[in-house]
């Protein structure tokens, strides 16, 4: 696909691709004008590239599709798991999430992607005793995008979801905002277009992206904050997951991941936690400096070692 933007601001853009609905192996080269381009195109967005939207960091996620027993599967009927540790991702977690029918379990990471393949098995090594007699039915590997792109529009062009970098720290979020971000965009070239009767314009699009950056500006900047936190040593894990065991820290997660925005709290409750935050990483930095006891996990009999 390319994308001939023209130089008049009220001229069509002209795109040109390759129709496959033939069924064929070679498509037929076709073009169509049009008066505006959405990049929804994901990660590896071809129309970003064509509009020079500026790369981003991205993490490598692998996930593996495993079809387990019916006895097993039961487990997983209500719940989905975790995991952190430097074992299984050094700057992201592991997880079993429960499908329809089978279980995915895979791992992230930004700063070794080559490791992928090793944090995946610690990944399966935590997850073994539950997902054994498994089959794999399916190996999947994508990139997260770790921040926006530097540029999400030039001039009738826009980008949406992974294609303009949507996806939050820290959990890795994507499939809602990305329905959002299109939304958003879409309902902004409705309005200027009063409907479809007269173009839109670049306006549209920057009404769009100011919106967007006043309803989720500050998830994403609280997310990546708590990920550079939390997620950069074992001590500093194991911060986190003491801080999960806090009512107030669930209410308020659940919250914000319903709503997909910082909820406000109580400011009573605020500084008890934030009292609790400073004494859980005090601590996290001792054992960190003290070189306190790990866990690992291996690969051969899924052992466990642990070091003082």
């Amino acid at each position: 696909m390319k994308i001939d933007v023209p130089s008049n601001p009220i001229d069509s853009i002209k795109l040109s691709y390759n129709d496959y609905a033939g069924g064929g192996k070679v498509g037929t080269p076709k073009t169509i004008e049009v008066d505006m381009v959405i990049g929804a195109d994901g990660a590896n967005s071809r129309v970003a590239k064509d509009i020079d939207a500026g790369e981003y960091d991205y993490a490598i996620a692998f996930q593996e599709r495993i079809r387990i027993p019916d006895d097993k599967m039961k487990y997983y009927e209500d719940l989905a798991e975790m995991y952190v540790g430097d074992d299984v991702s050094p700057d992201f977690y592991g997880w079993v999430f429960p499908k329809y029918d089978h279980v995915a379990v895979g791992t992230g990471t930004v700063v070794n992607k080559t490791a992928i393949k090793q944090y995946q098995q610690a990944t399966r090594d935590r997850s073994a005793a539950k997902t054994e007699g498994g089959k794999i039915i399916r190996v999947e590997a994508h990139p997260i995008p770790e921040h926006p792109r530097p540029r999400r529009y030039q001039g009738r062009i826009a980008l949406v979801g992974d294609a303009a970098g949507y996806v939050t720290k820290c959990s890795g979020e994507g499939i809602y905002f990305a329905a959002k971000s299109g939304r958003m965009c879409a309902e902004a070239i409705v309005e200027e277009s009063k409907n479809g009767t007269v173009m839109a314009g670049p306006g549209a699009i920057r009404n769009y992206l100011d919106k967007w950056d006043r309803k989720y500006w500050t998830t994403y900047k609280v997310l990546d904050i708590l990920q550079k936190v939390f997620y950069r040593s074992n001590p500093a894990r194991e911060a986190f997951v003491e801080l999960c065991e806090d009512d107030y820290v669930q209410k308020m997660t659940f919250d914000s991941y319903l709503y997909k925005t910082v909820v406000p709290g109580n400011p009573v409750d605020d500084f008890k936690l934030l009292v609790r935050t400073v004494s859980s990483l005090v601590r996290a930095n001792a054992l960190r400096q003290g070189e306190g006891p790990s866990v690992t996990f291996d690969s051969k009999g899924h052992a466990e070692r642990v070091a003082a």
